[in-house]
């Protein structure tokens, strides 16, 4: 009985099915996936499918890609021809998968493991007691009728530092930035959603998240996706780096939890 940590599938179906058989998946496992199921990829339509048919199985985290689907869908924002989704919209279960889609959660904690999973990250400003909450609240939100109101108060960068007395719209916004949208900071831990810049490229004043002193408790593991130009390195001991751009033409990223052995799927067609 493992546990099985993916990184972003993006569509990448075939991909998919290919990393589980070598991790010798079955019935018994527990598949973690870090988010963003969609877009990019060829076929975003059957890597839902399964996850959906699957999800007894599957602890699964929202990405910005997957509140991006949600947002097409509610008609507040575009497809864009890279997103290649629109057969999503197409498909006779279309409605049961945006409906089941809305209703998951943006982390995954499991106190048996010591291990937490975001898309993005955690913000350096949040203790575990304020991640659960404002994961609790955004979730709360997107599995309501009125889900729609906030997709349509969701784009935009700020706020970008977290207070206590954020509400309404501006205080979700930076819930689902921080968790689906974050790479780096500045040291005081206030957001920073431009810069895309390889680490040692960017902006001195700027940090990854996972560099800066954080307040959840260090007996727990995080592991993220979101990433992709990190390749799965550059970070602490106990952060995972998941995402390595399958879509982009790089690999698909499986780490098995319980012996750290990774398994990786490459695709050898660049699909961007």
């Amino acid at each position: 009985m493992s546990n099985l940590l993916i990184g972003d599938i993006h569509g990448c179906y075939n991909e998919f099915m290919r990393v589980l058989e070598k991790a010798d998946f079955n019935s018994n496992d527990t598949i973690w996936l870090t988010g963003d199921l969609v877009a990019r990829g060829p076929n975003s339509l059957g890597v839902l499918r399964f996850v959906q048919k699957n999800s007894q199985q599957i602890r699964l985290t929202l990405g910005n890609h997957d509140l991006h689907l949600l947002a097409v869908y509610a008609g507040i924002a575009k497809s864009h021809k890279k997103d290649r989704i629109n057969e999503i919209f197409a498909a006779p279960d279309c409605d049961e998968l945006i409906d089941w889609l809305r209703k998951q959660p943006l982390v995954q904690i499991d106190d048996s493991l010591n291990l937490i999973m975001a898309h993005a990250g955690i913000s350096p400003q949040w203790d575990l007691e304020t991640l659960l909450k404002c994961a609790k609240d955004l979730k709360t939100v997107l599995s309501s009728d009125t889900y729609p109101l906030f997709l349509d108060a969701m784009y935009g960068d700020y706020p970008d530092f977290w207070h206590e007395d954020l509400q309404g719209f501006d205080r979700l916004r930076y819930i689902a930035n921080a968790l689906t949208r974050m790479r780096y900071c500045y040291e005081n831990g206030r957001l920073d959603l431009y810069c895309k810049d390889a680490i040692n490229e960017a902006p001195s004043k700027l940090k990854p998240w996972f560099l800066l002193p954080r307040k959840i408790p260090q007996r727990y593991s995080i592991a993220f996706g979101h990433w992709a130009s990190l390749k799965g390195k550059g970070t602490p001991e106990n952060i995972y780096a998941l995402d390595t751009g399958c879509c982009w033409g790089g690999k698909l990223t499986c780490l098995r939890w319980e012996d750290k052995q990774y398994f990786k799927k490459r695709n050898k067609d660049n699909l961007s």
